[in-house]
């Protein structure tokens, strides 16, 4: 059984912008009975890990979390939401598994024509799981392997889902973004907790099913991040999605 204790990560020491107090807002309408957990540099060891000790290093707080919302569940148990999840519904129906996560939603626009679209797991969108999980503890001493700074001395920025679709792909996960059972956890098709495109505003899926709303508003991000997604948005209205990823990529990287 999954308790009843909310966890979010907000490290960096900002103060909270409004849209992460309506998400946090939505959480205590839908689920008034359960615990909300904040978790930062004040109760949070972010030197616990080598890979999350040089994400924080360098300011990259969403990194840091990475591995800080997979510590967290997997001493105390409960469900991990990212600050810019918005709920829509109870999660009470999904305490009785064991753990829980979703797909994230792939719009087609953010590949190349003739390239196969990859699915992948993101327990960003809102994950739960029982203290002590197999799984959980599996994704963890993946990232005690890992390292931040690539030989060359550049960022390692491969994003999680990658490293939680390869885990849970050991356990049986089949990434074609369909809801399946594993032994130890319910994966559940985007529809679920990623309604909303990955790459626009756009609905994808219908919400009558949806738990939550992930709204992609990457709020942890710096400024220079920030104005990067923002440059990026208005390419978009005219380069296809992964053309203007990589020329963003390279204007900022030497910036």
């Amino acid at each position: 059984m999954i308790p009843k204790i909310i966890h979010y990560c907000w490290f960096g020491g900002n103060p909270e912008p409004i849209e992460v107090k309506r998400c946090i807002s939505s959480w205590k309408r839908y689920c008034p009975d359960y615990e909300i957990k904040r978790w930062d540099e004040t109760n949070y060891n972010v030197n616990g890990c080598q890979y999350m000790a040089d994400a924080y290093k360098e300011k990259k707080w969403a990194f840091v979390s990475d591995y800080a919302r997979l510590d967290i569940i997997y001493k105390e148990g409960g469900i991990y939401m990212d600050t810019d999840v918005e709920m829509l519904k109870p999660f009470d129906e999904l305490l009785k598994e064991k753990m829980f996560c979703g797909f994230e939603s792939r719009d087609p626009v953010g590949f190349k024509k003739g390239i196969p679209i990859e699915y992948s797991v993101n327990l960003g969108l809102g994950y739960g799981a029982e203290k002590g999980h197999p799984y959980i503890k599996k994704m963890l001493d993946l990232y005690q392997s890992l390292r931040f700074y690539n030989e060359d001395g550049s960022l390692n920025m491969i994003a999680c889902p990658r490293y939680q679709t390869l885990i849970l792909s050991q356990y049986g996960l089949v990434p074609n973004n369909k809801t399946q059972r594993l032994n130890e956890c319910i994966v559940y098709s985007p529809e679920y907790f990623c309604p909303q495109s990955n790459v626009t505003d756009k609905m994808l899926y219908p919400i009558d099913k949806s738990y939550s709303i992930h709204h992609f508003t990457v709020s942890w991000a710096s400024a220079k991040d920030l104005k990067a997604r923002d440059w990026k948005n208005r390419l978009n209205r005219f380069l296809p999605y992964w053309l203007a990823s990589k020329i963003i990529t390279l204007i900022f990287r030497f910036r």
